[in-house]
């Protein structure tokens, strides 16, 4: 019996087109609710988001039985944080500020296991191989991994066909804020020495036969990444959902 099949990764390589949205709530009830709208995949987010590894989990507990796939994004590229998330059963991760083909390397080498990697063998008592119950799990969880990379920053886009060269990355996610920030426009990633710079960055992607990703929010942006041949894309964010919809019903009702 082998480690289970990572279709969102299957559907990437394959180019077809996987939306998505944020899930930074850090709640596994709100987490839940969203797996009901049909979303082909939800991003668990630990950069950002209030989450540690238990909240994690229990929101990967209830993403992972529902037609909607997993992507867990770390705080930073740690070793021992791909680890622990992966042995709490996450196959598929997004790593935020990779600057250079050798830290893409070293991000791919922590989610494989010896010799292909570094990942700890600790899988036995672990929910990644449902606690022993998949016995052929070290020999074919691998496969099964799905590691995307986050460039984020100026660095990252002067070396992107370096990491677009590192065999075992299957997708670059393009931060548009951070970018924005570091080529000085923050808070604004409209500007269009930033637009010019995600459109030649996301050709480059796909030019390499990566999947091309990015969260766009508000529809001209979303159109525009769309027409970009964007492979997996965000289209929101539940916190921001969750506010905009408070908001507006507060603003309908109450009398100030």
């Amino acid at each position: 019996m082998p480690a289970p099949k990572n279709v969102f990764k299957e559907n990437l390589a394959k180019g077809t087109l996987q939306i998505g949205c944020w899930l930074g709530m850090s709640d596994s009830y709100a987490a839940e609710i969203s797996t009901t709208a049909g979303f082909d995949w939800l991003l668990i987010d630990g950069e950002h988001a209030p989450n540690d590894l238990r909240s994690i989990m229990r929101q990967l507990q209830v993403v992972q039985p529902s037609p909607s796939h997993a992507v867990v994004r770390l705080p930073i590229g740690s070793d021992w944080m791909i680890k622990q998330v992966l042995d709490a059963g996450a196959q598929s991760l997004l790593i935020p500020l990779v600057e250079t083909g050798e830290q893409a390397r070293e991000m791919v080498r922590a989610t494989r296991y010896p010799p292909h990697g570094i990942r700890g063998v600790g899988a036995a008592l672990a929910r990644s191989s449902q606690f022993s119950a998949i016995p052929d799990y070290l020999q074919t969880a691998n496969d099964q991994i799905c590691l995307l990379v986050q460039v984020e920053n100026v660095a990252g886009i002067a070396a992107l066909d370096d990491i677009l060269a590192v065999d075992g990355v299957d997708g670059v996610f393009i931060g548009p804020a951070d970018l924005a920030a570091d080529m000085g426009h923050l808070g604004n990633p409209d500007a269009p020495e930033v637009k010019a710079a995600i459109k030649d960055a996301m050709a480059r992607i796909r030019g390499a036969s990566k999947a091309a990703g990015i969260l766009a929010t508000g529809q001209e942006f979303i159109d525009r990444s769309l027409e970009q041949d964007v492979t997996f894309l965000a289209v929101g964010i539940d916190v921001v959902e969750f506010a905009k919809s408070m908001r507006a019903l507060a603003a309908k009702y109450v009398q100030r």
